[in-house]
Protein backbone atom coordinates (compact mmCIF):
# COMPACT_ATOMS: atom_id res chain seq x y z
CA UNK A 1 0.00 0.00 0.00
CA UNK A 2 1.09 3.56 -0.58
CA UNK A 3 1.18 6.28 2.07
CA UNK A 4 -1.97 7.80 0.61
CA UNK A 5 -3.81 4.46 0.64
CA UNK A 6 -2.85 3.85 4.26
CA UNK A 7 -3.99 7.28 5.38
CA UNK A 8 -7.16 6.91 3.32
CA UNK A 9 -7.93 3.62 5.10
CA UNK A 10 -7.35 5.22 8.53
CA UNK A 11 -9.53 8.18 7.54
CA UNK A 12 -12.29 5.80 6.43
CA UNK A 13 -12.07 3.89 9.71
CA UNK A 14 -12.24 7.12 11.71
CA UNK A 15 -15.36 8.19 9.77
CA UNK A 16 -16.94 4.79 10.35
CA UNK A 17 -16.23 4.80 14.08
CA UNK A 18 -17.78 8.26 14.28
CA UNK A 19 -20.89 6.85 12.58
CA UNK A 20 -20.79 3.97 15.08
CA UNK A 21 -21.03 6.48 17.93
CA UNK A 22 -24.12 7.98 16.29
CA UNK A 23 -25.66 4.52 15.80
CA UNK A 24 -24.99 3.57 19.43
CA UNK A 25 -26.44 6.90 20.59
CA UNK A 26 -29.65 6.11 18.72
CA UNK A 27 -29.62 2.46 19.97
CA UNK A 28 -29.36 1.34 16.35
CA UNK A 29 -27.68 -1.96 17.17
CA UNK A 30 -28.14 -3.42 13.68
CA UNK A 31 -26.59 -0.33 12.12
CA UNK A 32 -23.75 -0.51 14.63
CA UNK A 33 -23.08 -4.10 13.61
CA UNK A 34 -22.99 -3.20 9.91
CA UNK A 35 -20.55 -0.34 10.58
CA UNK A 36 -18.41 -2.60 12.74
CA UNK A 37 -18.13 -5.03 9.80
CA UNK A 38 -17.05 -2.17 7.55
CA UNK A 39 -14.33 -1.17 10.03
CA UNK A 40 -13.17 -4.79 10.13
CA UNK A 41 -12.90 -4.76 6.33
CA UNK A 42 -10.67 -1.66 6.50
CA UNK A 43 -8.51 -3.33 9.15
CA UNK A 44 -8.17 -6.38 6.90
CA UNK A 45 -6.93 -4.12 4.09
CA UNK A 46 -4.28 -2.64 6.34
CA UNK A 47 -3.17 -5.87 7.96
CA UNK A 48 0.13 -6.95 6.53
CA UNK A 49 0.42 -4.01 4.13
CA UNK A 50 1.81 -1.27 6.38
CA UNK A 51 5.23 -2.65 7.25
CA UNK A 52 6.95 -1.70 4.00
CA UNK A 53 5.62 1.86 3.98
CA UNK A 54 7.45 4.64 5.81
CA UNK A 55 5.33 7.65 6.70
CA UNK A 56 6.91 11.07 7.02
CA UNK A 57 6.46 13.11 10.20
CA UNK A 58 3.29 14.87 9.04
CA UNK A 59 1.74 11.59 7.89
CA UNK A 60 2.60 9.91 11.20
CA UNK A 61 0.95 12.81 13.05
CA UNK A 62 -2.12 12.48 10.86
CA UNK A 63 -2.25 8.72 11.49
CA UNK A 64 -1.80 9.27 15.24
CA UNK A 65 -4.62 11.82 15.29
CA UNK A 66 -6.93 9.41 13.48
CA UNK A 67 -6.06 6.60 15.88
CA UNK A 68 -6.73 8.86 18.88
CA UNK A 69 -10.09 9.81 17.38
CA UNK A 70 -10.97 6.15 16.87
CA UNK A 71 -9.98 5.31 20.45
CA UNK A 72 -12.16 8.14 21.74
CA UNK A 73 -15.05 6.94 19.58
CA UNK A 74 -14.50 3.40 20.87
CA UNK A 75 -14.71 4.65 24.47
CA UNK A 76 -17.95 6.46 23.70
CA UNK A 77 -19.38 3.38 22.00
CA UNK A 78 -18.50 1.20 24.99
CA UNK A 79 -20.06 3.76 27.35
CA UNK A 80 -23.26 3.62 25.29
CA UNK A 81 -23.39 -0.14 24.75
CA UNK A 82 -22.38 -1.43 28.18
CA UNK A 83 -25.77 -0.67 29.83
CA UNK A 84 -27.54 -2.33 26.90
CA UNK A 85 -25.22 -5.35 27.10
CA UNK A 86 -25.82 -5.63 30.86
CA UNK A 87 -29.58 -5.51 30.28
CA UNK A 88 -29.32 -8.14 27.55
CA UNK A 89 -27.21 -10.37 29.79
CA UNK A 90 -29.77 -10.01 32.57
CA UNK A 91 -32.59 -10.98 30.19
CA UNK A 92 -30.66 -14.01 28.95
CA UNK A 93 -29.86 -15.12 32.49
CA UNK A 94 -33.47 -14.64 33.62
CA UNK A 95 -34.69 -16.63 30.63
CA UNK A 96 -32.24 -19.43 31.42
CA UNK A 97 -33.33 -19.46 35.06
CA UNK A 98 -36.99 -19.63 34.02
CA UNK A 99 -36.27 -22.60 31.73
CA UNK A 100 -34.35 -24.44 34.46
CA UNK A 101 -37.14 -23.85 36.99
CA UNK A 102 -39.79 -24.95 34.52
CA UNK A 103 -37.81 -28.08 33.68
CA UNK A 104 -37.16 -28.84 37.35
CA UNK A 105 -40.83 -28.56 38.28
CA UNK A 106 -42.25 -30.24 35.19
CA UNK A 107 -43.84 -27.18 33.64
CA UNK A 108 -42.14 -27.85 30.32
Amino acid sequence: MTNVEILTAYTAMAALTHKMVAAATMSDWDGLEVLESQVAAQVALLRGNEEAVVLDAAERQQKLGLIKQMLDDDRQIRDLTMPWMAQLSKLINNSGTERRLAAAYGAV
